[in-house]
C-alpha cells in the first residue's frame, strides 16, 4: 500500500497572519469567493498552497518564501508549441506523476507568466517558441534567483548540432531531440527528484 506524504495546508489564521489581516477578513474572502478554500469536518477553513499563491498574485501581494519553496516541489511546466504535442507530454506526464501539478504554456510570453507565476520545480522547455525563444526562457530561469534554479529538460526538433551546445551554455540541464519517448523524459525527473 501506497503512502502518500501529506500535503501542507494553511489555516484561515495562517492566512490572515501572511496577508497582514485579521482572521475575520480571510473567512470573508472565503465566503465571498475570492479565496478558494475546503472545510475540515469540524467548520475550519483550510487554503492549499496554490490556492494561496494565486490569490495573492491576483491581488498584488508578497508571496512569502515558504510558499514557494513549497510549490517549487509540486509543479512542472511543459512549453510546447505543437498543443498536440504538449497536451500528449502533459497527459503522459500526469499519469507519471499522479501527485504532480503540470502547467502548459503555448508560447514564449506565456511561459514567461506562467513561469513567474508558479515557478516549478522541473520545465519541460522547446526552443523554437513564437514570443520568447527557449533559449532566452532557460537564460532567465538559471539566472534569475526569484525561479530557484528550475531543472530544465530542452525538447525539440531539427539536427542543429549547435541547438544543443547553445542550450547547455543557456543552463540546459538535459537535452532530447523529437521525437522523444515520454518515458525517457518520466525515467530523467524520477532519477533527479525521486518522484
Amino acid at each position: 500500500m501506497a503512502i502518500q506524504k501529506k500535503r501542507r495546508v494553511f489555516s484561515a489564521l495562517e492566512v490572515a497572519k501572511i496577508c497582514g489581516v485579521v482572521n475575520q477578513t480571510v473567512i470573508n474572502w472565503i465566503r465571498a469567493d475570492h479565496l478558494k478554500a475546503s472545510m475540515t469536518p469540524g467548520g475550519q477553513f483550510r487554503v492549499y498552497p496554490d490556492d494561496l499563491r494565486d490569490f495573492l498574485l491576483a491581488n498584488k501581494m508578497r508571496v512569502p518564501e515558504e510558499l514557494w519553496e513549497l510549490l517549487n516541489n509540486e509543479e512542472l511546466v511543459v512549453v510546447e508549441d505543437d498543443k498536440v504535442l504538449n497536451n500528449l507530454m502533459t497527459v503522459q506526464l500526469g499519469r507519471a506523476f499522479p501527485n504532480l501539478k503540470i502547467r502548459q504554456a503555448f508560447d514564449g510570453f506565456e511561459a514567461g507568466s506562467l513561469l513567474t507565476a508558479c515557478r516549478p520545480k522541473a520545465v519541460v522547455l522547446d526552443l523554437n517558441l513564437p514570443g520568447v525563444d527557449g533559449y532566452e526562457i532557460c537564460r532567465r530561469l538559471k539566472t534569475q534567483e526569484d525561479f530557484h534554479n528550475p531543472f530544465v529538460a530542452v525538447v525539440t526538433a531539427g539536427d542543429n548540432p549547435q541547438a544543443e551546445i547553445d542550450s547547455r551554455k543557456a543552463g540546459a540541464d538535459a537535452f532530447y531531440l523529437k521525437p522523444v519517448r515520454t518515458e525517457i523524459l518520466v525515467e530523467t525527473l524520477r532519477i533527479r527528484f525521486g518522484w
